[in-house]
């Protein structure tokens, strides 16, 4: 027998095991806030780029996770659905917008807090502000440019 190639089995059982309980562990933690946590509901006109498990961030610092998004069949708005860890207090007076880390990064939900009565679970956040669509702010920006009312050269005489 070749105890080399026993061996190398052996190492390569246990390398396949090891991952697919790190795989297991992972797929059962995935977009968890940790142990708890309550619900809180919002409405926005537009997402963006915001899924399932984008993160809910308070002064920076992550506090849940975007648990489902749907659309209001009534009002044809986004209704959110964010899981918050069970130690946050969000005030009823909060706002919750859409932002992003930088131009090209990741879309997550800042919650600005305030007031002092604090959201029960499974309310909705009053205030919302959606996500900014740089592409549509850069072209009424430009359109804006063209009709600064400034003399254009061409016409000059």
């Amino acid at each position: 027998m070749n105890w080399e190639r026993w061996g190398e089995t052996i190492v390569g059982a246990i390398v396949v095991v090891v991952a697919g309980v790190f795989f297991a562990f992972a797929a059962s933690h995935a977009g968890s806030t940790g142990p708890g946590g309550y619900e809180l509901k919002a409405r926005f006109q537009n997402v963006g780029s915001i899924a399932v498990g984008s993160d809910v961030r308070v002064s920076g610092v992550k506090v849940g996770v975007v648990r489902e998004i749907r659309l209001d069949p009534q009002t044809y708005m986004a209704e959110l659905t964010l899981t918050v860890a069970d130690g946050v207090q969000i005030g009823a007076d909060s706002t919750a917008r859409i932002a992003t880390d930088g131009l090209l990064g990741g879309a997550f939900i800042a919650i600005e807090p305030t007031g002092f009565d604090v959201l029960a679970p499974g309310s909705e956040i009053p205030n919302t502000q959606p996500a900014v669509d740089f592409l549509t702010l850069l072209a009424s920006f430009t359109q804006n440019q063209g009709q600064s009312g400034a003399p254009n050269e061409a016409s000059a005489p």
